[in-house]
């Protein structure tokens, strides 16, 4: 059974800092890109960040120089480090592991997520 299981978030002042963690279980986690997306309310589901095989990252734009992402692939696991917090970054955070090719197959799983609080 595949299973994804994030971790991590809650209530923070602005300017501090959260890690999330996802453990994920029943797939060849190192062979899968990992995704972060969030959703706040009343907005559609956004990307935060993605870590290729080997650790290659990127960000969107409102995030970058703030989060971070990682994994060990020892450990199936993905991580977020997120400083700097705005109220703007809350949201419920979900973890994404994805493996495509395109045409052939498509396997895409998520998380549960995680409410991730930043407010005075």
């Amino acid at each position: 059974q595949v299973q994804l299981v994030e971790s991590g978030g809650g209530l923070v002042q602005p300017g501090g800092s959260l890690r999330l963690s996802c453990t994920t279980s029943g797939f060849t986690f190192s062979a899968y890109a990992m995704k972060w997306y969030r959703q706040a309310p009343g907005k559609e589901r956004e990307f935060v960040a993605f870590s290729g095989i080997g650790g290659f990252a990127e960000y969107a734009d409102s995030v970058k120089g703030r989060f971070a992402i990682s994994r060990d692939d020892s450990q199936n696991t993905v991580y977020l480090q997120m400083n700097s917090l705005k109220q703007e970054d809350t949201a419920v955070y979900y973890c994404n592991a994805r493996r495509r090719l395109v045409g052939v197959y498509d396997n895409d799983y998520w998380g549960q997520g995680t409410q991730v609080t930043v407010s005075s």
